[in-house]
């Protein structure tokens, strides 16, 4: 495993880490904690050491799982929750401290944990970013040893960009990957001279960098790359990060002309985000324990070369790149 710092947090986490949206199943099916212990001790033994969880994943179950491994392990593994998403209606004006402080407790509760490394604003509204009073509250949460670090998850770079002008923003989530680039354009730099952390998601696009789906694949019903394609219940950027599924495929198949006799691309598609210094680290999800092997085989494999480098740009250029860079 290779190990990153985490920005001002100071913690070397493991540049392929976790994500845990559907760490106990498939997206919309029924919790399977058997399946995410699995999945949770083998990436803990696999050496990675930084969890990334949030109290709306199944319900708070999710958070139940990790808690459980980070206490079932002598070894130090950082967890990192989000709160926020559970406001309904998720507006700006929902948010307040109050209510925050209990999502933060309540994430104690599920995860048996007397301090939570990262706490992360849940993709809020962008006027939150506006509001010093919410992220004083994280001040507070520090100060009576509830929380260590603060973090947001953004939609947007403009989201992102504002949220470091907040000194306690130690670290930002992202999307991040071969067909969403525009992060790396302005705020990867801003970033890296704030020395905030970089945490890239949805790294393989909800899987279509996974090179494995066609026209023909279905996915279920409760699958929000089934019922969110057009950003009915959430952002649109957070399924195949927003770019038109045939569109996507078309993509997808150049570029299996660059890497040819590669069936499956999600080991290229993390190395390619790997090879860009300003990011700490990586937490594609899995939902069996062979995705697991497959991301951590990112680290086994050689750097893209100037020319891949190159070719998969252009990729971009010609497929994504007019529709979508400048929506987040």
């Amino acid at each position: 495993m290779q190990y990153r710092k985490l920005g001002k947090t100071g913690m070397n986490v493991s540049a392929i880490s976790l994500g845990t949206w559907q760490v106990g199943g498939k997206w919309g099916a029924d919790f399977d904690h058997a399946n995410a212990d699995n999945i949770l001790n083998k990436a803990i033994d696999s050496g990675i050491n930084f969890i990334d969880t949030a109290d709306v994943y199944s319900d708070g179950e999710s958070e139940k799982a990790v808690g459980r491994a980070i206490r079932n392990h002598k070894e130090k593994i950082y967890v990192a929750t989000k709160c926020g998403r559970q406001l309904q209606p998720h507006i700006d004006a929902a948010y307040q401290p109050a209510v925050l402080r209990k999502f933060v407790e309540s994430s104690l509760s599920n995860m048996g944990l007397e301090t939570i490394d990262l706490v992360q604003l849940h993709c809020p509204p962008t006027a939150v970013y506006y509001r010093p009073e919410i992220f004083e509250l994280f001040d507070k949460l520090k100060q009576e040893g509830k929380i260590q670090n603060m973090g947001v998850s953004v939609e947007k770079v403009e989201e992102a960009l504002k949220a470091i002008e907040f000194e306690n923003v130690t670290t930002v989530q992202i999307i991040f990957n071969m067909f969403r680039q525009r992060p790396a354009e302005l705020f990867f730099r801003e970033a890296k001279k704030k020395n905030v952390g970089i945490i890239v998601r949805v790294p393989l696009a909800s899987g279509l960098l996974t090179g494995k789906f066609s026209s023909s694949t279905s996915f279920s019903e409760g699958d929000h790359r089934q019922f969110n394609r057009n950003g009915d219940a959430f952002d649109k950027g957070e399924t195949f990060s927003g770019i038109d599924y045939e569109t996507g495929l078309a993509a997808v198949e150049a570029l299996k002309h660059i890497f040819p006799g590669k069936e499956n691309l999600a080991p290229i598609a993390l190395k390619w985000i790997l090879q860009i210094d300003a990011v700490s680290c990586i937490i594609p999800g899995a939902s069996a324990s062979n995705q697991l092997d497959s991301n951590l085989s990112a680290l086994d494999i050689p750097d893209l070369t100037t020319e891949q480098l190159a070719a998969v740009q252009d990729v971009y250029e010609k497929y994504i790149k007019k529709s979508v860079h400048q929506l987040w």
